[in-house]
C-alpha cells in the first residue's frame, strides 16, 4: 500500500454509490466482473478483469483517480494515476 496525494483530495464523507451495478455493462448486455466505486463521484463500474473495463474508462473520461472495491468485505482502494493500492 502506498501514500498518494490523490487520497487527500477525496471528498469526505465518501460519495453515495450512484447504482448497485455497472450500468454500462447492463446497457451493453455483458456481465460485470468485480465492481468498483469512484471515490470522487460515486460512479459504480466494472474492473479491468471485465471485458469492457468501465472503471478505467471512467477514470479516462473524468480524471477521477481513486476508486475502491465495491465488493462485499473488500475495503482496498486503487489510484489509477499512481497505479497502486492506496
Amino acid at each position: 500500500m502506498s501514500d498518494c496525494p490523490h487520497v487527500a483530495e477525496l471528498p469526505r464523507p465518501e460519495p453515495v454509490p450512484l447504482s448497485m451495478t455497472c450500468t454500462e455493462c447492463e446497457a451493453a448486455g455483458t456481465h460485470p466482473v468485480q465492481l468498483r466505486l469512484c471515490l470522487e463521484c460515486g460512479h459504480v463500474a466494472c474492473c479491468d478483469s471485465s471485458p469492457l473495463r468501465h472503471a478505467r474508462a471512467h477514470y479516462g473520461d473524468t480524471a477521477h483517480a481513486v476508486m475502491r472495491s465495491f465488493e462485499p468485505g473488500q475495503v482496498w482502494r486503487w489510484c489509477f494515476v499512481d497505479d497502486s493500492i492506496v
